[in-house]
């Protein structure tokens, strides 16, 4: 079951669609009438279910993973506390569907002033595009830090995320604020849907994919999104994060 191409406009958009459609069809004989409303409800429910199919997989995995991963994730937190005595959690703003800020947790990986050591290193960005940034051997991570992103262990308190409907399993990867003032009107087209742990550019190469084709890849996920596209995904993240490729 494919996800409608609706969920890739906004809500302004989509009820200027729904107008237009109405005032081509619904007001003229009978016939165009009946053709109307019979789409009309179809794709609502096509689109409807896909929607609650994919929110169903997003509660049943988050749920299980926090169960089955809480050891695991306990083990971390004591390991992070004991590093350095700082918070066991990051949580910094970044930008969801439709440019909707919300709160983003992670297993903190680096030492407690990172965000101002981060200016400093702006020039030493491996990333050409200024809307990215990123470096091998950050001077930032600690040693636990370096150990838990490999793996991306950091990444797991946002299961929580998933479970309050801030984010999906799988979906384009929320950016920061920062960011998203830098993107141009093609850009913004990754907004469109839900961000999620895990993505179609993820398990193409991760941080080794360019800015442009991260966006690229994430436009073409939200136009052939769909619960077996989502299913593979999630079983290509596996060795993803096995072989820790292009995670720094």
């Amino acid at each position: 079951m494919t996800v409608s191409a609706l969920d890739g406009l906004s809500p302004q958009e989509r009820a200027s669609l729904t107008e237009d459609l109405y005032h081509r069809y619904g007001g003229g004989t009978w016939r165009q009438r009946w053709i109307f409303y019979r789409k009309k409800y179809a794709w609502a429910l096509v689109t409807g279910g896909a929607r609650a199919l994919k929110r169903t997989l997003d509660i049943a995995g988050a749920a299980t993973g926090l169960l089955l991963l809480s050891p695991l994730m306990i083990a971390v937190a004591v390991a992070i506390k004991l590093t350095d005595g700082g918070p066991v959690f990051y949580v910094a703003p970044r930008v969801g569907k439709w440019g909707r800020e919300f709160p983003f947790p992670k297993f903190r990986s680096m030492c407690l002033d990172a965000d101002k050591i981060k200016e400093k290193l702006a020039a030493q960005n491996q990333h050409a595009d200024q809307r990215t940034f990123k470096m091998k051997d950050d001077p930032r991570i600690t040693w636990i830090g370096k150990l838990i992103r490999r793996g991306s262990i950091d990444e797991l308190p946002q299961l929580w995320s998933v479970l309050k409907g801030d984010m999906s399993l799988v979906g384009p990867r929320p950016p920061v604020p920062s960011e998203v003032a830098l993107y141009t009107l093609s850009d913004r087209r990754r907004l469109n849907v839900k961000p999620g742990i895990t993505g179609l550019w993820q398990v193409s190469g991760r941080s080794e994919i360019a800015f442009p084709e991260q966006v690229e890849l994430d436009v073409e996920y939200i136009r052939s999104q769909s619960f077996l596209l989502d299913l593979k995904i999630l079983l290509k993240t596996i060795p993803a994060v096995l072989t820790g490729k292009g995670a720094y």
